[in-house]
């Protein structure tokens, strides 16, 4: 035997997961380990048939106050913590009659579960384990000597690692157990954190830490020369998060960026309401629509900026069905995101065999409370999400003509469009139907144009006498600093703005619109997207 290997002769198993856990412990059995066990897993392995040791005989103190205290004892983390070549540790575990414990298997209490099915603060509390993560630390720590697994998913190679080294585990191994429960233990604690700073409505807690769990390794990141992965945060919402991978090649880390900004721009639209389709390309819309059916709001949707579409993300708030399936196939698209398919339209998707297809089981919430983060150089900035919905703004006339109602109508698709479009932004819309976006410009101005020109090139591609922008109306994700950018649009044929407001120029550019007969809304609500 190498130095580094540790043979086991005693394991400590305490878990709430016990999936495989009786094939598990008969294998470890089968090496000559001894068992010991605490409340339902003991129960559960003596019903297997297997001997266990309770670890009440082990610290001769029985279990207490509802099982909260009982491996928090001298003889279990004595047992965990000696190390083994060191005379006074053996020394002290001789002295008051601690035995080793060369392995432990635990997997916590289900907190995230808990809250996940939005448990009531007190049971969420009682889901809060103690004695796991102390016992799988003070394990991680003494990884020299002991092994630690702390899920399901790594029994298998604890018992492949056991039949190659006749019954021990070598050093190597043990420090990637120890890593990851470390990371495990870390994740736990950062969801219960954050947990409870959104109970208390603490914004800005002195520490914060965000945690989750690997879904995969991507090939690699926005570049190849970037390592990525994906990994599953504690919060449950609808997305590429939950989405059930259905066909196609590995997502990548654009396609997975890309693909969650056009679900979340397709949640602004209730399916109660209408089929509403999304397309994106890097990460910003480039066409938006409704319709009475889903091949329509995709039909519309494409109109917008068919080039740019080319290679895109197609998202849908309603079932897939067939009819839309044929359609979206028809150009090349990278991924379709869908809260739910027909079997036809899995089939008709089927065929293009480097699509992916996902099904994310529902739709997300706008209105849904939420943090975001981002790096920036040796730090994090957090925020809550923007879950302002401008079907709950009050919306403002400020001109001298009030908008019809197929124009509010329009206003108000533009605007939940532009909430998810990069600043600088103009979106121009027409029939429930984005017509021109203009994106992430360095002047409000710049965008206006932009957003025209693509209405242009839209409407001559589509053999269209005049761009669509002529009868449309246009959302500016901010205020106009100055009447130009408006001037802009209304020269492409918008007859409606809306816009947050609040510039020190508002009242030049609110004459601006009265000049020109044209009708505008201030939301008082901003939508900067950076």
């Amino acid at each position: 035997m190498t130095d580094s290997l540790r043979h086991i002769s005693r394991a400590l198993i305490s878990v709430s997961d016990k999936t495989g856990l009786a094939d598990f412990a008969r294998a470890l059995v089968g090496h000559g380990i001894e068992l010991i066990s605490t409340g339902g897993t003991a129960k559960a392995l003596v019903n297997a048939g297997l001997r266990v040791m309770d670890v009440a005989d082990v610290t001769s103190f029985p279990e207490m106050m509802d099982g909260r205290v009982k491996t928090l004892h001298p003889k279990v983390h004595g047992g965990l913590l000696a190390i083994r070549g060191n005379r006074e540790h053996a020394d002290a575990m001789a002295a008051h009659g601690i035995q080793p414990i060369d392995l432990l298997v635990v997997n916590l209490y289900p907190f995230e579960a808990a809250v996940t099915k939005r448990a009531g603060f007190d049971e969420c509390v009682g889901n809060i384990d103690i004695g796991g993560p102390a016992m799988i630390r003070a394990a991680a720590k003494n990884h020299a000597d002991v092994a630690v697994v702390v899920e399901p998913e790594d029994y298998a190679a604890l018992l492949a690692e056991l039949a190659a080294n006749s019954g021990a585990t070598a050093l190597d191994f043990r420090k990637r157990l120890a890593a990851k429960a470390y990371a495990r233990t870390a994740s736990y604690d950062a969801a219960i954190s954050n947990w409870f700073a959104g109970k208390i409505g603490e914004t800005a807690p002195a520490f914060r830490a965000f945690g989750g769990r690997l879904v995969e390794s991507l090939r690699y990141g926005e570049n190849p020369h970037q390592t990525a992965a994906f990994y599953r945060s504690p919060e449950q919402r609808f997305g590429v998060a939950t989405a059930r991978q259905v066909q196609g090649k590995q997502l990548s880390y654009n396609n997975l960026n890309d693909t969650d900004a056009a679900y979340e721009c397709v949640a602004e639209f209730d399916p109660a309401r209408a089929p509403a389709c999304v397309v994106v390309k890097h990460a910003n819309p480039c066409g938006v629509a409704e319709g009475g059916t889903l091949i329509e709001a995709y039909r519309k949707a494409l109109r917008c900026d068919p080039v740019s579409a080319f290679g895109g993300i197609v998202a849908v708030n309603h079932m897939l069905d067939a009819e839309a399936a044929r359609a979206i196939t028809e150009i090349f698209t990278e991924v379709i995101i869908a809260p739910d398919a027909s079997e036809e339209a899995i089939a008709i998707v089927g065929a293009k065999k480097n699509l992916r297809l996902l099904l994310a089981g529902g739709v997300p919430d706008p209105r849904a409370n939420g943090l975001t983060a981002k790096t920036v150089a040796g730090g994090l900035l957090v925020q809550s999400r923007d879950n302002a919905v401008v079907d709950d703004m009050d919306l403002k006339v400020v001109t001298k003509r009030a908008p019809t109602g197929a124009e509010l109508a329009d206003l108000r698709f533009a605007f939940r469009v532009a909430k998810h479009v990069k600043s600088n932004t103009i979106v121009y819309a027409k029939d429930r139907a984005t017509v021109g976006i203009g994106a992430g410009q360095m002047s409000r101005v710049d965008a206006a144009r932009i957003a025209a020109r693509k209405a242009e090139d839209a409407a001559q591609q589509a053999g269209l006498a005049e761009p669509l922008t002529r009868g449309s109306v246009v959302a500016s994700d901010a205020f106009f600093p100055f009447a130009d950018g408006l001037l802009v649009a209304i020269e492409a044929g918008a007859t409606a703005v809306i816009q947050p407001g609040g510039s020190v120029r508002d009242a030049e550019v609110i004459q601006a619109a009265d000049d020109h007969g044209v009708a505008m809304v201030f939301t008082g609500v901003r939508h900067f997207r950076h």
